[in-house]
């Protein structure tokens, strides 16, 4: 006769749950012990993302990670000094006189989302080509006004931001790369063109900077002498700032450096530049996108990498370009997923994300550098510990630590460096990109600001294009 045995369960189980969290969290639930693995379906299970990722971490290995120690060195070691400020059609190489330069990837003005139309118009009149935002919006649709993407003149500028050739731009050099990039000078805050507003105030301020501001500050340059950019940038991240959506150390550092030299200005309107600078908490801002431009510029040299150096959106557009490679890869642009908007405005109100500036995260610093900010902290929950999460999931994705960016609140690690497109796509997650977020037709301007995670479509194209390149 067979004995059944007698099974004798334990008292407590400690458990490890991999995978879907609802296991996790009903455990936690009932109080019992749980650790919990965020493990995923590489590159979500599709077989020929998953060949990919095969020989990308298999068989080329060894070539990709070569080529990726050169990038993050480049990134890690490049040395952008501001060396002035000019005209961007004398600079900005390739740009002709009647043309508009705009952020993100190239856009038919029909295309457009509201906010980057409105950025057009008020430059066009600001450069004196139209009398009037309708006048200037006819020229464009006549085709006597050239579109062309800021990013690919080694120019970024900052959310719906778009340039004229008489427009100032910052001009930062790496000599180590002999690399040069250009971006804009802040408008500051308030209803301004670089929020989508095209108003008879947004297009004067547009001729302030322009007249009064660019030349102010280039003669302070000139006396100063060039500014470390990136030695500036440093310091700021310990004081709480990640150098993307708050800048207002790293802006009192640049402009602590620059006061003797503005002081002794002799032009005109050097007081008025003086009140505007003290209410500009922004003013950095445009300066670091600017270097970290030289740096990416740098690194997309290198063949054969999966870094990512270009990440940019124009407001209908997500698109991304790997070191080596050179082509976009294209989704739509999502909306400012992790958000707190001004009273009275929400989600439904909201342009999708847009911009040049996801430059920031691309060497260490936006959402990598999170987990130090305060301020960051708050557009994700409030608690220091959802800012760290978002550092944590960056660090996921990248292939190094920045040696110059250091986050006291974590033991003074470096920030997560060079996005490494495959680990994006095994592990299912994007960049954050710490942002700010205008209105979507109106032409109010800024109604809020917030962490937008970049769509996995484009980076997905463009490992599946590394991988056909490598082959």
């Amino acid at each position: 006769m067979s004995v059944t045995p007698v099974v004798e369960l334990p008292e407590a189980v400690d458990v490890v749950n991999i995978g879907l969290p609802l296991f996790e969290s009903a455990l936690r639930s009932q109080g019992q012990p749980v650790i919990g693995v965020d493990w995923r379906i590489p590159g979500g299970g599709e077989p020929r993302i998953v060949a990919a990722l095969a020989r990308l971490l298999g068989p080329g290995t060894d070539r990709i990670d070569r080529a990726n120690a050169e990038v993050l060195r480049r990134l890690d070691e490049g040395v952008p000094m501001l060396v002035g400020i000019d005209r961007a059609g004398a600079v900005i190489e390739g740009m002709g006189e009647r043309d508009i330069l705009h952020c993100g990837p190239a856009i038919a003005w029909e295309d457009m989302p509201d906010p980057l139309q409105r950025s057009v118009r008020a430059a066009v009149v600001a450069e004196g080509w139209a009398d009037d935002v309708d006048g200037a919006g006819g020229l464009v649709e006549a085709g006597e006004v050239h579109l062309r993407p800021a990013n690919e003149h080694r120019t970024v500028v900052p959310m719906a931001t778009s340039i004229g050739p008489s427009a100032p731009v910052y001009v930062v050099h790496d000599e180590a790369g002999s690399s040069t990039a250009y971006s804009s000078i802040n408008q500051g805050s308030g209803a301004v063109q670089w929020f989508g507003v095209d108003s008879d105030a947004a297009i004067d301020r547009l001729r302030f900077v322009r007249d009064k501001l660019g030349p102010v500050l280039a003669e302070a340059l000139a006396t100063n002498g060039p500014v470390d950019v990136f030695a500036l940038a440093a310091q700021g991240v310990p004081m709480g700032d990640d150098v993307h959506m708050r800048v207002q150390a790293t802006t009192n550092l640049f402009l602590r450096d620059l006061l003797p030299s503005l002081v002794r200005s002799t032009h005109a309107a050097a007081a008025e530049v003086a009140t505007f600078l003290s209410a500009n908490h922004l003013m950095f801002l445009n300066v670091a996108m600017a270097a970290a431009k030289s740096l990416v510029e740098w690194a997309s040299e290198v063949p054969d990498s999966s870094i990512v150096t270009t990440m940019s959106r124009n407001g209908s557009t997500y698109g991304v370009r790997l070191a080596g490679g050179g082509d976009w890869f294209l989704a739509p642009s999502p909306p400012v997923q992790d958000a707190l908007y001004y009273p009275g405005f929400g989600p439904e109100t909201s342009a999708p994300d847009i911009g040049d500036s996801a430059v920031l995260e691309l060497v260490g610093l936006g959402g990598p550098a999170a987990a130090n900010s305060p301020a960051v902290a708050g557009f994700l929950g409030g608690r220091m510990s959802h800012a760290i999460a978002a550092t944590r999931s960056m660090q996921r994705i990248c292939a190094g630590e920045s040696a110059r960016f250091r986050l006291p609140i974590l033991d003074n690690v470096g920030t997560p460096l060079g996005v490494d497109v495959r680990k994006v796509v095994e592990l299912g997650i994007t960049p954050a990109v710490n942002t700010g977020i205008i209105h979507a037709t109106d032409g109010s301007g800024q109604v809020g600001a917030g962490v937008a995670w970049a769509p996995l479509g484009c980076f997905v194209d463009a490992l599946l294009d590394l991988d056909r390149r490598l082959a």
